[in-house]
């Protein structure tokens, strides 16, 4: 699924003023991995994608050695710069997931809440970050499942033949590039977030506030028509119940050693 990292990156750097204030799911869904952390954390931890680093400074409760927080567009590492309990204790790293800067198992633990979507080539990110394991090292994270943004993506298929919503792996395609990696002991568990909206409008407000474009490289270049859209609004309204517009987010928390 080639995706397009300029897009990425200018995409979440545009969203790191508005992100917090709509991120409401990424904080549920970074919450629930949290639960996934069994006592004090020792030696080194990174966190990629640390976006404006709610996470990031959740993390400081379980007292690592040293916490390294990464995110591939610089606004978003300034973001979590303010955040004042990050300051001091936080090393911030701009970087691309799929080429992480790191030396050979100089890392305890990696987390990362939401962010491994974006990258084009998973198995190619499971070996890197297996690489930069210690021996006894593991990996926590979460990721979009294949359901997610189901209704928006069959109202946009009743319009045209564009993909107007980004894919994603399903559980057997990502147990197979961690095993492929070298991981051994995987567990993966499904949640289904179902928020509500007053109108699709107010769902692709949101989604636009938090980066989640299409970023796609192979998308409709041009500029969506009012008519396509009011079109794809229409058909979305089908999904309406009890007033509210719904709009699925299927969630991967998985957790590799």
């Amino acid at each position: 699924m080639p995706l397009n990292k300029t897009k990425i990156r200018q995409s979440f750097s545009a969203a790191s003023a508005t992100y917090d204030g709509v991120a409401a799911l990424q904080r549920s869904v970074g919450y629930a991995l949290l639960d996934a952390v069994d006592g004090n954390i020792t030696g080194t931890l990174l966190d990629i994608g640390c976006g404006t680093g709610f996470l990031t400074a959740e993390l400081l409760r379980f007292n690592p050695q040293q916490l390294i927080a990464l995110d591939i567009a610089l606004p978003m590492l300034q973001a979590t710069r303010d955040r004042q309990r990050c300051t001091k204790r936080a090393t911030l790293l701009c970087a691309d997931a799929e080429f992480l800067p790191l030396r050979d198992g100089s890392v305890n633990h990696v987390f990362s809440n939401l962010a491994l979507q974006w990258c084009s080539n998973l198995e190619a990110v499971f070996t890197d970050i297996k690489r930069l394991l210690k021996p006894e090292g593991s990996v926590i994270f979460s990721t979009f499942a294949p359901q997610t943004l189901q209704e928006l993506k069959a109202a946009w298929a009743s319009v045209d033949d564009y993909a107007h919503v980004n894919d994603f792996y399903n559980a057997t395609q990502i147990s197979d590039f961690l095993q492929k990696a070298g991981f051994v002991n995987i567990d993966i568990t499904c949640t289904l977030y179902t928020p509500e909206y007053e109108s699709v409008l107010e769902l692709m407000q949101e989604l636009k506030h938090i980066g989640a474009h299409n970023v796609r490289e192979k998308r409709n270049k041009h500029c969506t028509s009012k008519t396509a859209m009011r079109r794809m609004i229409t058909a979305y309204e089908t999904h309406r119940i009890n007033g509210k517009i719904p709009a699925s987010f299927e969630v991967f928390r998985v957790v590799a050693s």
